[in-house]
């Protein structure tokens, strides 16, 4: 019987932190200094909103979760922030739809 290999974040996986990188304009998802995805965003101070415009994960980081940890994050913040959101990025927008009637009052109107 074949083990599947480990990829290097496996054992961390429930240590990943979302963070908001306001310099970079950008939600991260990182474990440590790593950075193992991102949500690119434009904020919009005319409408008081945030545009989440693409989300990316490295490579070797795919398939563990990281796409849905940043998409949480960044849409919880702006839940927090009480700012009106606005998405473009396809990956945040299928997981709105996914998760319809946790993020309804984001997406009302």
């Amino acid at each position: 019987m074949r083990v599947p290999a480990r990829r290097p974040y496996d054992a961390a996986m429930t240590e990943i932190e979302v963070v908001d990188n306001q310099v970079e304009s950008r939600y991260e998802a990182r474990l440590g200094e790593r950075i193992l995805g991102i949500v690119d965003y434009e904020l919009d101070p005319e409408i008081d909103g945030i545009v989440l415009v693409h989300t990316e994960v490295r490579p070797d980081a795919e398939g563990m979760g990281v796409g849905g940890r940043l998409a949480k994050g960044a849409l919880e913040d702006v839940r927090a922030r009480g700012l009106n959101l606005t998405v473009e990025c396809e990956f945040i927008g299928a997981y709105l739809k996914r998760h319809a009637r946790e993020y309804a009052d984001l997406v009302a109107g």
